[in-house]
Formats: structure tokens, C-alpha cells, sequence
């Protein structure tokens, strides 16, 4: 794994859910409909709006909303491995 990674691409592929593509070569989906449906907080909760959801970007090589809110790449991605959901990006398509 390099020292600092980067989300070079997102694809948005079901309500809250998101296929994401790093520098390193990884690619794999998040499902994040626990987060939109069941966490609370002033920066989660307009998750809660699959409109508001599809909203995400890439900036600066992480997922972030309108809000402000957003998800370190390197975080994203041991997220994505804990899950079982990384694999090599030639096998994401």
C-alpha cells in the first residue's frame, strides 16, 4: 500500500452506494446505507436524502458532500478492505 493514496474516481451505482477507484490501483464499492439511514448528527444527517447523497465529489483525492463533510481516501480504503469490498481495479468494471 503507498504511504498516501487518492480516490481518483467515483461512479455512483445504487442508492447510497459508490463504486470508487484509488491511485494506488484499487478499486471496489461502499455501500453506505447504514450510514444515511441510521447515523445522526448535523453532518450525516442530510445523507438521509438519497438526492443529497449523489451529490458527492471528489476533492483533493477524498468523498466529500456540499455540507463539508468528508472521508479521508486512506480511511475509505481500509474501510473497503475490513469489508472484503477492495480488489484490483481491472476487476471493478
Amino acid at each position: 500500500m503507498e504511504d498516501f493514496i487518492n480516490i481518483e474516481g467515483l461512479a455512483r451505482i445504487a442508492p447510497f452506494r459508490l463504486r470508487l477507484w484509488f491511485s494506488d490501483g484499487t478499486a471496489g464499492d461502499w455501500d453506505f446505507s447504514e450510514l444515511a439511514t441510521r447515523e445522526t448528527g448535523p453532518m450525516v444527517e442530510p445523507f438521509k436524502d438519497p438526492a443529497f447523497f449523489n451529490r458527492v465529489f471528489v476533492e483533493f483525492g477524498g468523498l466529500t458532500w456540499p455540507n463539508g463533510c468528508d472521508i479521508d481516501p486512506i480511511n475509505a480504503q481500509m474501510t473497503m478492505r475490513e469489508a472484503g469490498t477492495l480488489r484490483p481495479a481491472s476487476a471493478a468494471a
